[in-house]
């Protein structure tokens, strides 16, 4: 026992030490220590029940006494936490009125699990490295547990508040959401809350459905560091190692392989479903999604809106907005997405109005950014571009399905002296080519572009595919849940079906190219040999006179069009003098019997046909004088007349033209029709869509009969007359190049060039097709020599890795294990298709492994060195907070859930509650 002397004594030390320990702190320090004691005074300044005062002893100013067999300390703490456990007891307290919101609420959640997070990362790995599946046990926190929410995820839990949580779903639970979810994107958190409550016989409640979203919320959150340490670890979190390493067949390039004319081919387009509706526009709070979205990759391929907007106007890249010359273009004004003002805006009510995609060949994911209040921009595509440039350098081509237009909207853009410099070219479709001019296939199309083999360049039309089924879920989510919903899903489509159909692909465009090439060699020699053709180079030669020819008459000569409205405004001048010649004046004598009425109506006729008179003779004037303006410009000397041959010349070319808009309104009907059978063939097409589709085409129908009478009159009208077609010839036509060289041949008779015949022409597009068939072979060589040498040095170097992290972290080793059993699973898949394909006949490639060119530090051919993560080397948290997510995603009644709430109200005290625990246990004594 001390006595009154020494007790003083004590205490003076305590200040002094106070003292000096207050001056040995930082002002951030001391600003947090005065913020953690403001507004808590009446708590701290509480006398236990044997009279001391809970604030003079934290603070060093008072001391207790203690005996031999100790334990006071540990029983003020226990006495300490029940009377915090009583304040959310509403039996011992007076409620207290809430005024903060529930954003707020959301927040001060959000700020407590962020301090937390590395100690929850901590926790998941002891968890999951001794994981032995779900069972049913009793959760207890212990002294050593930095806090009560580590304590959970260290026993396989999940709380669903950072302090005093009082409801936990398991680990097991929430990871089978999170795949049941990327498997079906439509599954709703509800839905599955609902399932659950069903299994264990309980009623459901919403509360219950928010509790698990912000469980979801955390666990997901400690996926990402999860994640983000294995790479660490690996030595590839780099800048852009996830993009430059996304595909094997792509970017694993190997020593001595032959070059390639295009290093990577891609796709890129855009999609609306994927809108988000903003909360302002109905009401609601909104907050900001920027710079979100790449931490739910995993990577950098998710583009921020900042380094999207750097490319668009009135951001440093105006000459978007500088007219371009249909020369540039030959599909100018055919497509909607061409038009950069029509795309400039969208409904107010959407903030992200989709999204915009690159997609590598083999349908891995490369680049995503978010269409922000706008339509389909040119700054999306550009900025898409760039980054790839960036990362992948040159000799890159990309499919865009106005890849015509894009290709001089790269050019004239910031970057276009790179893209030029690197040799960038850019595509169009397949599918979507054969809907554009003739002379735009000619120089965009696959078919006709060396070195493209048989790729389509559709890749992103079949991602879309899948990814609208999200559209649902994220149509009023958060910013943040909407970006973590299609990162996750896109992250997950790519490990799980791309790679594992991977092999398949390269199997089954090997087939197809095999087969080409055989029924090419068996029938193309037949059909050259009845065109007189000995030469295949002939097919080149034709293919460049038809570019000449087609480039030469894209536009109407000058001096044709202003003799053909010269002769229009002839003819109209002769119907208004016509007409003014019909309106002579009737002399009429009334009778000295004649009424009042009679000679009234009398009066109004006569002004009427003054008035008559009197419009006749202004248009007359009118055209008069249009004539004359144009007979200025076109130097005429003397007016035309019927019997003149100037007349007659151009009185043809007015009805060539006529000719021509009816094969336009034609063309445009077709065009609906093949775009429209195609939407009635695609898988996911339901019943009714299905019947309101075979309306629409019985309608369609009834439309290009019509048009097509129309076609064969203008048809006749022309001289010579030109051919007319059947209805039965025109619903059967699949490309466009027809339609092309019936609206050229006005003016030439083409009929008899070579290339015209329908003969010729099928054995122009057999012999290229042969062409990319052979391109395709050489391409799939390479590249199923990369697949080969990647499973091989992917699976060594991640085998080392475990094996070194197995000594030094056991539990990060087992993380290391999991990230590599992702793509480990389908190796013995691989090597079966691999197999397969070797053992083709016609197969022309090795199967031997190469050696990789890729040889920096994380990459899989070179030296395995895994470090530990600087976190995981820490005792405790450290002092920057990593951002975590906003759980907030609606303003509804929280009913049951407003009595979890006080789960989190009094952050400050439960921390200090905390700290007193672990200063009192006996782990933390020895370890000072």
């Amino acid at each position: 026992m001390l006595g009154p002397k020494k007790i003083e004594a004590r205490a003076m030390e305590a200040k002094d030490r106070q003292r000096a320990h207050l001056e040995a702190m930082t002002p951030q320090e001391r600003r947090d220590l005065q913020a953690l004691h403001e507004g808590h005074e009446d708590f701290f300044h509480t006398e236990t029940d044997d009279g001391y005062d809970i604030a003079n002893i934290l603070d060093g100013s008072k001391t207790i006494d203690l005996s031999h067999g100790g334990g006071e300390l540990r029983d003020l703490a226990r006495d300490l936490f029940s009377d915090v456990k009583n304040i959310g007891n509403k039996s011992l307290r007076k409620r207290r009125i809430d005024y903060r919101t529930r954003r707020d609420r959301a927040q001060r959640r959000t700020d407590a699990f962020a301090r937390q997070m590395p100690e929850l990362v901590r926790a998941y790995l002891e968890w999951s490295a001794n994981s032995v599946g779900a069972e049913k046990r009793a959760l207890h926190v212990q002294a050593k547990d930095y806090s009560v929410s580590s304590a959970l995820v260290f026993q396989g839990v999940i709380p669903c508040a950072p302090l005093r949580p009082h409801t936990a779903i398991m680990i097991d639970a929430l990871e089978l959401f999170r795949v049941a979810r990327n498997r079906s994107p439509h599954l709703s958190v509800q839905a599955f809350v609902k399932a659950i409550s069903d299994l264990q016989g309980v009623q459901y409640r919403p509360y219950l459905a928010r509790l698990f979203s912000i469980a979801l919320d955390v666990y997901l959150q400690i996926r990402l560091a999860v994640n983000n340490l294995v790479l660490q670890a690996l030595r590839r979190d780099t800048p852009d190692w996830c993009l430059k390493n996304a595909c094997p067949a792509c970017t694993y390039t190997l020593k001595d392989e032959p070059d390639l004319k295009f290093k990577m081919l891609f796709a890129i387009d855009g999609n609306d479903s994927l809108k988000r509706i903003s909360r302002e526009a109905i009401g609601g709070y909104e907050c900001t999604a920027k710079g979100l979205g790449e931490r739910f990759l995993g990577d950098d391929r998710y583009l921020a809106r900042s380094f999207v907007d750097q490319f668009g106007v009135g951001c440093g890249d105006e000459s978007l907005t500088q007219p371009m010359t249909d020369n540039d273009n030959p599909c100018a004004g055919r497509w909607k997405n061409m038009r950069e003002d029509a795309t400039s805006r969208m409904w107010g009510i959407f903030d992200e109005a989709g999204i915009f995609m690159a997609i590598c060949r083999h349908g891995f994911s490369l680049v995503i950014a978010d269409i922000v209040q706008s339509g389909e921009q040119a700054k999306y595509p550009i900025a898409v571009v760039s980054k790839l440039l960036e990362v992948f350098g040159s000799n890159i081509a990309g499919g865009y399905d106005i890849g015509c237009k894009f290709q001089t909207t790269l050019n004239h853009s910031t970057i276009g002296p790179r893209a030029q410099a690197l040799n960038y070219t850019s595509l169009v479709p397949a599918f979507h080519g054969y809907a554009h001019r003739r002379l735009c296939q000619l120089r965009f199309l696959a078919r006709y572009v060396d070195g493209l083999g048989l790729e389509d360049l559709e890749g992103c039309e079949r991602t879309f595919s899948k990814t609208n089924g999200l559209a649902s879920t994220v149509c009023y989510a958060s910013p943040f849940h909407r970006c973590q919903a299609i990162g996750g899903y896109i992250v997950h489509n790519d490990e799980h079906d791309v790679y594992q159909n991977l092999t398949t692909m390269l199997l089954n465009n090997y087939k197809q190219a095999l087969r080409i090439i055989e029924e090419g060699r068996s029938t193309l020699p037949r059909v050259m040999n009845d065109l007189g053709i000995m030469d295949v180079s002939v097919f080149g030669v034709w293919l460049s006179e038809e570019n000449d020819y087609l480039a030469a008459r894209s536009r109407e000569p000058e001096e044709e069009t202003l003799q053909m409205e010269y002769w229009q405004k002839l003819v109209n001048l002769d119907a208004s003098r016509k007409h003014v010649s019909d309106l002579a004046w009737n002399v009429a004598t009334p009778s000295s019997t004649a009424t009042s009425t009679f000679i009234q109506k009398d009066i109004t006729a006569t002004k009427c046909k003054e008035t008559m008179r009197r419009h006749a003779l202004e248009n007359f004037e009118k055209d008069l004088k249009i004539v004359h303006e144009i007979e200025i410009k076109l130097g005429v000397t003397k007016r035309w007349v019927p019997e003149d041959e100037e007349w007659q010349t151009a009185g043809r070319l007015v009805a060539n033209r006529k000719y021509q808009r009816c094969l336009d309104q034609l063309e445009s009907l077709v065009v609906a029709r093949i775009f429209v059978l195609s939407k009635m063939n695609q898988a996911g097409t339901g019943y009714k869509l299905r019947k309101h589709i075979a309306k629409a085409l019985k309608a369609r129908s009834s439309a290009i009969r019509t048009a097509l009478d129309r076609f064969n009159t203008a048809a006749r009208a022309c001289s010579p007359p030109r051919p007319q077609l059947t209805f039965e010839e025109v619903v059967e036509y699949t490309f466009l190049a027809d339609f092309d060289l019936l609206r050229n041949a006005t003016r030439e008779d083409i009929s008899q060039r070579p290339w015209a015949s329908p003969a010729a022409r099928a054995a122009m597009d057999q012999y290229f097709k042969v062409c990319r068939a052979e391109e395709e072979i050489r391409r799939l060589n390479v590249e199923i020599r990369r697949i080969i040498t990647y499973l091989c040095d992917e699976d060594r170097y991640m085998r080392a890795c475990i094996a070194e992290l197995q000594v030094s972290h056991p539990p990060l080793a087992h993380q290391v294990q999991l990230y590599h059993n992702v793509r480990a699973k389908f190796t013995n898949h691989h090597l079966r298709i691999l197999t397969e394909t070797v053992r083709l006949p016609g197969f022309t490639g090795t199967p031997l492994p190469g050696e990789s060119t890729k040889t920096s530090p994380g990459d899989s051919v070179s030296h395995p060195g895994v470090i530990i993560p600087a976190a995981l080397s820490i005792a405790t948290a450290p002092t920057s907070l990593p951002e975590t997510p906003e759980s907030g995603d609606g303003d509804f009644e929280l009913d049951e859930y407003e009595a979890d709430e006080d789960e989190y109200g009094d952050d400050e005290s439960a921390l200090t509650l905390q700290e007193i625990i672990r200063i009192s246990s006996d782990s933390y004594a020895a370890q000072e």
